[in-house]
C-alpha cells in the first residue's frame, strides 16, 4: 500500500484514530447499559408494534368450552327440574316417571363421554346434578307411592332410601373412577340407614348407640381396608364422629342408671366401643386416639356396673383402680405401639382426673382450718380431726392409689421427672388428709401430719434427683404450716408443734449432705419458728401486745451473735431474722414509747452486725433506725420544734464526713458535708418561711452566713451553696413585707417597664454576662 506520509506519521495517525475508536466504542457500551437499566428501554430498528406489550389472553379455548357445557347441563337441569315442579299436577304417573328417569339417565350418563373428551371439571359438574336427581328420583317415589305415610314410615323410607343411594353412588363412583364426586357422596349417605332405621323403630339411647357403632364399626371397615387410599383415608372422619356419639350414650346412661341391671345395656355398648376402638388401633398405623377411646370405655364400662351400689366418692376410686393396670400397657411389647400408647394415656388420664378430684376434696378439707383464725387458743373451733366433707376416706385412698400409679411411671420412664413430682405431691396429700376422716384424736391427727411433714422434709434433704427435692420441699413447707395453724386452737398444741418443727428445721439446715438451697431454706423456717415461739411464750405473760417487740428482737439480735457460724445459711437466716424485726416493730407500732425503743434497740442490732466487714452496709440501716426512733420519741414527748429532730441527725452526719475528708481528701464536700447540712438547713428554712416571729429566722440566717462563710474560706461547694441560698432564702424573707409595700404603692405601669429595661440591659450586654457565668463556673468547679 502506498500512502503519501511516511511511515512514522502514518502510524501515529493511525494509533491516534484506533484510540478515537476505542473511546467511542466504551462510551456506547456505557449508553447502552444506562439504557437497558431504564423502566422501558427502547429497541432501535423494531417496529412500533414490536415494541408494544401483546394483549394477555383472558381465556383459553378449553377453558371456555368447558364453562360453556357446564353452564349448558346445569340449565338443561334446571329447566328439567322446573318443568318437572311445576307441570307436576298435569302429567299422569307415567308422564312424572318418564320425565324425571329421562332426565336423570342423562344427567349420569353425559360424564362418560365428556371424560373421554378431556372436560373433566365439566362431567364433574353434571355428575352432581345427576347425583341431586337421584335425590329427587326418592322422593318423588315416596310422595307417589306412600302418600299418607306417617313419620316413622317416613324416616323407615329414608334410611332404605339412603342405602340403596349409597350403594348406587358407590357403584356409579366405582364405574367412573375419574369422577371425585359419587364416593365421598356415597361415604356420607352410608351414614343414615342404620340410625335412620333406629329412629323408625322408636329406638332408646342404646339402640340408638347401637345403631352408631355399627355405622362406625362398617367406617372403620373401609378405613382400615386401604389407609393410605381415598376415600378409605376419610373414613376415620364419620367413624370418629359416629363412634364419640356411641361413646357418649354409653356414658349418659351409665350415669343415670339406679341399679346394676340397668347398668348392664349400659355397659355392654360400652364396652362394644371399647373392643372397637383397640380394633381400630390395632389394624390402623397411628389411630392411638381411637385405643385411647376403647380404653376409657372399657373403665366406664367396669366401673359403671358397680357405681350404683356405691357411694359416690368410692365410685371414684372404683373407677380409678379399673384404670390403673391400663397403665401397665406400656411394657407389653407383643401389642402394636397405638394400643400401647392409646391405653397408657387412657389410663393416665382417669388417674389425672380422679388425682384432681382428690386433691379439691383435700384442699377443702384443709382450708377450713383457716377458721381457727377467728379465735386462737379457744379451743371452740372444730377439732383438726374434722372428717372431711365429702367424699371422706375415698378422698385420701384415691390420692395414694394415684401416686403408686406415678411412682410406677416414674421407674418405667426413668427420663421423665413429671412422674416423679406427681408421686411425692399426690403421695403427700394422700398421707397427709388420710388421719382426717378417720376420726381420731386431736393429737394423734397432729402426730401422723407432723410425721409425713417431717418424712417429706427429710426427701428434700436427701433426694439426689433436685425436681422431687423442690417437690418434696414445697409439700413439707405447705404441711407444716396447715399443721401449725391446726395447732393454734389449743396451747399445748401450739408449743409442741412449733418446737417440733423449729427443731426439725434447724436438724435440717444442720445436715451437711443435703443441698444447699434445702438447708438455707430450713434455716430460714428454723428462724421463724423461733420467732413465733416466742411470740407464743409474750401472749402467755400479761404483757400488752407492743411490748412483745422486746422478746422478739431477741431472735435478729441471736441470729446476728451466731453470724459466721452459720456457714452458707447465713443470708438465709438474716433474711428470716430482718423479717422478725418488721413483726417487732409493727407489734410495737400500738405504743409510741415502746416503737422508739424497739427501733432503737434494732438499730443497736444492726449496729452490731455492721461491725463485721462483710455487713458494713447495715451501718446505714443503724443509723436511719437510730434517727427514727429519736424522731417518734420526741413527737411522743410533743416536741414540735423542727431543729429538734434534724440538729441530732446533723451534728454525727458532719462528724463522719469530717473524718471522711481527713480520711480521703478527693472527696467531695458534698458527699461529706451535703447531706448532714442539708437535714438541718431545708427543715428551719421551711419553718421560718411560716414562723411569723423573729427569733428563728435570725439565728438560722446566722448560721447560714457562717456556712457561707466557711465554704468560701475552705473553698468548699456545698457549704458555700447550701448557705448562701438559705441566706438568701431567709433575707428574702424578711424584705418580703417591705416589698409588697412598696409594690403597692408603685403605680401598676412601673414594673412592667422596669422589666423592660432590665431585659433591653441584659440583652445589650449578653456576651459580657455569658462570660461572667462561664467564670462563676469555672470558679464553683475549682471548689471541692
Amino acid at each position: 500500500m502506498n500512502t503519501p506520509l511516511p511511515p512514522a506519521d502514518e502510524l501515529a495517525l493511525i494509533d491516534r484514530e484506533l484510540g478515537q475508536l476505542d473511546a467511542r466504542r466504551l462510551y456506547l457500551l456505557a449508553r447502552r447499559d444506562w439504557l437497558l437499566r431504564q423502566p422501558a428501554p427502547l429497541v432501535w430498528g423494531a417496529p412500533a408494534a414490536a415494541a408494544a406489550p401483546g394483549r394477555p389472553k383472558e381465556a383459553s379455548a378449553p377453558g371456555a368450552q368447558n364453562l360453556l357445557l357446564t353452564l349448558g347441563a346445569v340449565l338443561l337441569a334446571v329447566a328439567a327440574l322446573a318443568f318437572t315442579l311445576i307441570s307436576w299436577g298435569s302429567l299422569g304417573i307415567g308422564g312424572r316417571s318418564a320425565v324425571l328417569a329421562v332426565v336423570t339417565a342423562a344427567a349420569l350418563v353425559t360424564p362418560a363421554p365428556l371424560l373421554r373428551r378431556g372436560l373433566r371439571s365439566t362431567a364433574e359438574s353434571v355428575a352432581a346434578v345427576g347425583l341431586l336427581l337421584t335425590v329427587l328420583d326418592a322422593y318423588a317415589l315416596f310422595a307417589v307411592g306412600i302418600p299418607a305415610a306417617d313419620a316413622d314410615a317416613a324416616t323407615a323410607y329414608a334410611a332404605g332410601a339412603a342405602a340403596v343411594l349409597a350403594a348406587a353412588w358407590a357403584g356409579y363412583g366405582r364405574a367412573l373412577p375419574a369422577l371425585r364426586i359419587p364416593v365421598p357422596a356415597a361415604l356420607l349417605t352410608a351414614q343414615l340407614p342404620l340410625p335412620l332405621a333406629a329412629l323408625a323403630a322408636d329406638a332408646g339411647p342404646a339402640e340408638l348407640g347401637w345403631a352408631l357403632l355399627a355405622t362406625a364399626a362398617l367406617d372403620l371397615a373401609l378405613a382400615a381396608s386401604a389407609p393410605a387410599r381415598w376415600p378409605a383415608r376419610a373414613a376415620w372422619i364419620p367413624a370418629a364422629a359416629l363412634g364419640a356419639g356411641a361413646l357418649l350414650i354409653g356414658l349418659s346412661e351409665s350415669a343415670v342408671a339406679a341399679s346394676a341391671a340397668d347398668a348392664a345395656a349400659p355397659a355392654a355398648l360400652l364396652a362394644a366401643v371399647a373392643a372397637l376402638g383397640v380394633a381400630a388401633a390395632w389394624r390402623i398405623p397411628g389411630a392411638w386416639p381411637a385405643a385411647t377411646a376403647g380404653g376409657l370405655a372399657a373403665v366406664a364400662a367396669l366401673g359403671g356396673t358397680a357405681r350404683p351400689e356405691l357411694a359416690p366418692g368410692w365410685a371414684v376410686v372404683t373407677h380409678l383402680a379399673v384404670a390403673l393396670p391400663l397403665l401397665a400397657a406400656v411394657r407389653v411389647t407383643a401389642l402394636p405401639e397405638p394400643v400401647r400408647l392409646g391405653l397408657a394415656r387412657a389410663g393416665a388420664g382417669i388417674a389425672g382426673l380422679a388425682a384432681l378430684w382428690g386433691c379439691a376434696a383435700a384442699v377443702t378439707a384443709l382450708a377450713a382450718r383457716l377458721r381457727v383464725l377467728d379465735e386462737v387458743w379457744a379451743a371452740t373451733t372444730p377439732a383438726p380431726g374434722v372428717p372431711l366433707a365429702q367424699p371422706g376416706v375415698a378422698a385420701p385412698v384415691a390420692l395414694l392409689l394415684a401416686a403408686g400409679a406415678a411412682r410406677w411411671l416414674s421407674r418405667v420412664l426413668p427420663g421423665r421427672p413429671e412422674p416423679a413430682v406427681m408421686a411425692v405431691a399426690l403421695g403427700w396429700g394422700g398421707l397427709f388428709t388420710a388421719p382426717l376422716p378417720l376420726g381420731l384424736p386431736v393429737a394423734a391427727v397432729l402426730a401422723a401430719q407432723l410425721a409425713v411433714t417431717a418424712a417429706a422434709g427429710l426427701l428434700a434433704l436427701r433426694s439426689p434427683d433436685r425436681p422431687t427435692a423442690i417437690a418434696a420441699g414445697a409439700v413439707a413447707l405447705l404441711g407444716a404450716g396447715n399443721v401449725s395453724l391446726a395447732a393454734l386452737d389449743g396451747r399445748a398444741a401450739t408449743f409442741a408443734v412449733l418446737g417440733l418443727l423449729g427443731s426439725g428445721c434447724a436438724a435440717g439446715a444442720a445436715y451437711g449432705p443435703a443441698p444447699r438451697w434445702a438447708r438455707s431454706g430450713a434455716a430460714a423456717l428454723a428462724v421463724g419458728y423461733a420467732t413465733a415461739l416466742v411470740v407464743a411464750l409474750s401472749a402467755l405473760t400479761d404483757l400488752a401486745a407492743p411490748w412483745w417487740a422486746l422478746p422478739v428482737l431477741a431472735v435478729p439480735a441471736a441470729v446476728t451473735a451466731a453470724g459466721p457460724g452459720l456457714g452458707a445459711q447465713r443470708l438465709a437466716a438474716e433474711a428470716s431474722a430482718g423479717a422478725a424485726g418488721l413483726l417487732a416493730l409493727a407489734l410495737a407500732c400500738g405504743d409510741a414509747p415502746v416503737l422508739a425503743l424497739t427501733l432503737a434497740l434494732a438499730g443497736v442490732v444492726c449496729a452490731g452486725s455492721a461491725v463485721r466487714a462483710d455487713r458494713r452496709a447495715l451501718g446505714w440501716a443503724a443509723g436511719v433506725l437510730f434517727v427514727a426512733a429519736a424522731w417518734v420519741r420526741l413527737a411522743s414527748a410533743g416536741v414540735g420544734t423542727a431543729e429538734a429532730y434534724t440538729l441530732p441527725v446533723t451534728l454525727p452526719a458532719l462528724a463522719v464526713g469530717f473524718l471522711r475528708r481527713r480520711r480521703d481528701p478527693a472527696a467531695s464536700s458534698w458527699t461529706a458535708y451535703g447531706p448532714g447540712l442539708a437535714v438541718t438547713l431545708l427543715p428551719s428554712l421551711a419553718a421560718a418561711w411560716g414562723d411569723p416571729h423573729w427569733p428563728r429566722p435570725l439565728l438560722l440566717g446566722a448560721a447560714a452566713l457562717g456556712l457561707t462563710l466557711a465554704g468560701a474560706h475552705h473553698r468548699l461547694r456545698a457549704p458555700l451553696l447550701l448557705g448562701g441560698g438559705t441566706l438568701a432564702a431567709v433575707a428574702l424573707h424578711e424584705l418580703a413585707p417591705y416589698v409588697v409595700q412598696v409594690v403597692d404603692a408603685l403605680p401598676r405601669w412601673l414594673p412592667p417597664a422596669l422589666a423592660g429595661l432590665l431585659l433591653l440591659a441584659v440583652g445589650a450586654t449578653y456576651e459580657k454576662r455569658l462570660r461572667d457565668a462561664r467564670r462563676l463556673r469555672s470558679a464553683l468547679g475549682r471548689l471541692r
